[in-house]
């Protein structure tokens, strides 16, 4: 008996000790730009968690750009492409602690203009220069294996200032790449290079190199990619990438597809396009001997940009509706995107 009650007390000293190792909750996040970690914004941000069922930030630690958001050691190898947008990590990270949020570092992988200029050859090269997306974006080779160590080694950045997962994005190659590949050159283009390989094979080297630092790992992927066998053309295999991972984040915001699931419009039919896709990528995960946790991203933005009659205005119902729809297929956890951190007031994150 005595025994028990000393094993009791560890138990909830440990638990104490340690908030977010010890989380059994499903996770329920926001995106949380780097410049956003402070301030009135961060302050509003952490209430917003405070006040709600949400417990989880996603934060940019490789961001858009290829910055790392925070300043390193003067020797580290990461120092000069650094922006120090996260002034303090260290008060940081004990603010999260504290508040019991859950720490997610996202690293934007192969979109990154600061490496693609540093190293030209470990990019896309035009006859002019290095290959820039219609948004002035730069892309690094996922062939080059330098890049896949140069990705880890920020994320491995991440883990030490005490990020409990890291979230790799932008794990793919540009947008429609099979339409012009053949007007650019990079390091494995003569060989014929499998673009899904080069894709997956990143992932599962992440997974192996991360071990040591006892930190989870997930990655974003197209929604597309589910729907389909795979998306040959940037490189993502849903299945192939999912049996690597710890946790999987589709991005399935309503208004980011045509026509499907027999659903015309699908950003005015936020609940059913939700759903109908939670169906197909239940049925993928399935078939996999150890599926990762399900945590895709949903909409809380309004996108205007698909012109009247195509969208609607996203607030509370519209959240809770999507929400609602993974939770009618058993996933009960999800990740918000709203790029200015403006998150819609009053939502119940768990309306079921």
């Amino acid at each position: 008996m005595r025994k028990f009650i000393i094993l009791f007390i560890v138990l909830i000293a440990f638990s104490i000790n340690n908030p977010i190792s010890a989380r059994t909750e499903p996770i329920k996040g926001i995106y949380v730009k780097a410049e956003n970690t402070q301030g009135p914004i961060f302050e509003k941000l952490m209430n917003l968690i405070n006040q709600t069922e949400l417990n989880a930030m996603v934060i940019d630690i490789k961001d858009d750009h290829g910055n790392l958001t925070f300043q390193p050691s003067n020797n580290s190898p990461f120092y000069t492409a650094s922006r120090p947008y996260i002034k303090n990590p260290s008060t940081l990270m004990s603010t999260l602690k504290k508040n019991n949020v859950y720490p997610i570092a996202r690293i934007v992988v192969f979109k990154d203009n600061v490496l693609a200029n540093a190293n030209p050859d470990w990019s896309f090269k035009t006859t002019s220069g290095i290959w820039k997306n219609s948004r002035g974006d730069s892309f690094t080779n996922p062939f080059v294996k330098e890049v896949w160590d140069y990705n880890i080694g920020m994320a491995i950045e991440a883990a030490k200032i005490g990020f409990k997962e890291i979230q790799f994005d932008y794990v793919r190659f540009p947008e429609k790449f099979s339409t012009f590949d053949c007007t650019i050159t990079y390091t494995g283009q003569k060989e014929g290079g499998n673009r899904v390989a080069s894709v997956t094979g990143f992932v599962k080297y992440a997974k192996e190199k991360l071990k040591p630092y006892g930190v989870k790992m997930s990655v974003d992927t197209f929604g597309n990619a589910t729907v389909i066998p795979e998306a040959q053309g940037i490189g993502q295999n849903f299945s192939q990438i999912a049996e690597n991972v710890d946790v999987i984040s589709a991005m399935i915001y309503p208004s980011h597809w045509t026509g499907i699931f027999g659903i015309t419009k699908p950003d005015l039919d936020p609940y059913r396009l939700v759903s109908e896709y939670a169906k197909v990528e239940k049925n993928r995960l399935n078939k996999l001997t150890t599926p990762p946790t399900s945590r895709p991203w949903l909409q809380d933005f309004t996108a205007a940009w698909l012109g009247k009659g195509n969208y609607k205005v996203y607030g509370k119902q519209e959240i809770e509706d999507q929400i609602r729809a993974l939770h009618s297929q058993g996933v009960n956890e999800y990740l918000l995107w709203n790029a200015a951190n403006n998150y819609t007031p009053n939502v119940d994150y768990t309306p079921y």
